[in-house]
């Protein structure tokens, strides 16, 4: 069932461009660990993400190959955001700069080398989109930094991905098909990331909702509080801004129970079964 609705998913969705399609081919051949990037289809989601917030900064904490950096600069054509990626590991840090010299994105995208915590230190400014995607036992910690140095615009939106890690975060009978060889690693990801969901819903600061998509989806906003500002930006309420694991990218569709999907690699990949 899984297989079926991302296919349907995908045949009625706007496709994403082939600088993309070359991108997430070049790094199924060249990485045995190719599952962490995100599928076609959440790529398609991206584009569409940026362009419909019309975002002018966006922020990407873990970048892997730099296919998901692709879509957010394909994503924020008619904006011309500036786009900084952050990154620790030496040989996703290759890979992205590889993408980023060969689509020419160096002229709107930075990639900040070294720990994400310690660069998040270093940012100012704010952002419409930031996009976590790195070391699970890692989001807590950035996610708050973020929201202490107010780093998301009032009308932003943080996107954490893997929220679910494969159905460990759920229970660890959540997944019986899952690989014995990642199990291990997942599971840790799993005790992480409840804690970080079990943080972020009880943050007076911000609303989130939690979706069943792709491996799993929190989306963070400030919470609206008339009492603070009460402004509109760009139409849409401001909201209260004035609070006080390498990345893994997500893979096949989405809601329902868990099930088998078949990628296009050859891959077969755990995903939540959309439902009807």
């Amino acid at each position: 069932m899984a297989a079926e609705v991302t296919d349907y998913c995908s045949k009625h969705t706007n496709g994403i461009p082939s600088s993309m399609q070359h991108v997430w081919q070049w790094t199924v051949k060249s990485f045995k660990d190719a599952d962490k990037m995100s599928s076609p289809l959440q790529g398609a989601w991206m584009i569409f993400l940026a362009e419909d917030r019309r975002a002018k900064r966006i922020l990407e904490i873990g970048s892997y190959t730099g296919y998901s950096a692709l879509a957010w600069y394909e994503g924020t054509k008619r904006t011309k955001a500036d786009i900084i990626l952050l990154e620790l590991s030496p040989k996703m840090i290759a890979a992205t700069r590889r993408t980023l010299d060969t689509y020419n994105l160096n002229d709107r995208v930075t990639l900040i080398e070294g720990p994400a915590q310690e660069s998040i230190a270093t940012l100012t400014g704010t952002f419409e989109i930031i996009f976590v995607d790195a070391n699970k036992d890692g989001y807590l910690g950035y996610v708050k930094a973020i929201l202490d140095q107010n780093l998301l615009a009032p009308n932003g939106v943080i996107v954490c991905d893997n929220v679910f890690a494969r159905g460990m975060t759920i229970s660890t009978s959540a997944n019986p098909e899952l690989d014995n060889s990642v199990r291990p690693y997942w599971t840790e990801c799993g005790k992480a990331l409840q804690k970080f969901n079990e943080y972020v819903v009880n943050d007076p600061r911000v609303d989130v909702t939690m979706l069943p998509v792709f491996d799993g989806i929190s989306m963070i906003k400030w919470k609206w509080d008339a009492s603070n500002t009460g402004k509109s930006v760009d139409g849409l309420g401001e909201g209260s801004a004035n609070g006080n694991c390498s990345g893994v990218h997500a893979n096949g569709a989405t809601n329902g129970e868990y099930g088998r999907s078949e990628r296009s690699c050859g891959q077969k990949v755990t995903a939540f079964c959309c439902e009807t």
